[in-house]
């Protein structure tokens, strides 16, 4: 059952391409199967039934982990067993009608125009300010995932075009669009790049002091620094510029596919979330927009 589950990661990793942390998460939450299935003195993942399945989940829930979690943990049974099914190792997928406990859904955090002014206004003159500046306008004016702007080269954008080629889950490319105040701050930025006697990673756009590509944890703290120091109230992070850029062309637009099309989401449920325009915002355009309420406001002016 170890081997099975090797083979599987390795196959994620070599033919899916998914992500080390997505490998990671898989490894665990299968471990946690094989450990539920030792207990159980079943041997063979063919012999796993849906009631065990199901009884897995229960203990899952009655353990105290979160339903998040839970439903990851179903998720990647239910890919592991249709990997088992591609080999013919085994003949069904007792997870596929399984159930995960409901999760409430949060709507994202997200900035608004004055905050994102006052993000931006800031003296961002020195090699880490500039670097700092120049990602924080590339994650509002794009929408790219964490892992998106790490991986990005300097050749990626094309300055004719004002495009960018992001890489994103599963090793998908997409195409977006980078905004002139993100444009100029990427080129100041280069000029500070420019100043690093060594660079080791030639070809990344972001780059740390010792010219090695920039990390995960360094943009996460950099731009919770960059908050701190603009004086917003409240910690900034990746997700949050990604959301704000989501929430802001959703709100101008009304254009759901598009949204979807440039946050690279393969299912527009999961853009839908963007959906949570403000009752104000919607009250000016039914106003505006619905004969009903325009004649309404006729007959009160007479």
């Amino acid at each position: 059952m170890d081997r099975d589950i090797e083979d599987y990661l390795r196959y994620s990793r070599e033919v899916r391409r998914l992500s080390e942390q997505t490998i990671y998460n898989y490894r665990r939450d299968l471990r946690c199967l094989n450990e539920f299935c030792i207990k159980r003195g079943i041997g063979l993942f063919s012999n796993l039934l849906e009631t065990d399945i199901r009884e897995w989940v229960s203990e899952l829930n009655n353990s105290g982990l979160s339903k998040a979690t839970i439903q990851r943990n179903l998720s990647a049974t239910r890919s592991f067993f249709n990997y088992l099914i591609r080999e013919k190792l085994v003949s069904k997928n007792p997870a596929k009608a399984v159930i995960s406990p409901r999760k409430g859904r949060k709507l994202p955090r997200t900035l608004d125009a004055d905050q994102i002014s006052q993000l931006f206004n800031v003296n961002h003159d020195s090699f880490l300010g500039s670097r700092d500046l120049a990602i924080a306008e590339l994650f509002y004016s794009s929408g790219l995932r964490l892992s998106e702007l790490v991986r990005v080269n300097i050749q990626d954008i094309d300055t004719d075009t004002k495009l960018l080629l992001a890489i994103g889950k599963g090793e998908k490319s997409r195409s977006v669009p980078v905004g002139q105040f993100a444009l100029t701050a990427i080129e100041k930025w280069l000029d500070k790049r420019a100043s690093i006697e060594k660079i080791q990673e030639t070809e990344a756009l972001f780059i740390s002091k010792r010219g090695l590509r920039i990390s995960v944890r360094t943009v996460q703290n950099r731009l919770k620094l960059l908050g701190l120091n603009a004086g917003l109230s409240q910690s900034i992070n990746p997700h949050m510029l990604r959301h704000s850029f989501a929430s802001h062309l959703l709100e101008s637009s009304g254009d759901l596919r598009a949204v979807q099309e440039l946050l690279g989401h393969s299912n527009i449920s999961t853009t839908q979330i963007y959906t949570h325009l403000d009752f104000q915002h919607l009250s000016k355009t039914y106003d505006s927009a619905h004969p009903r309420a325009r004649r309404q406001k006729e007959q009160i002016i007479k």
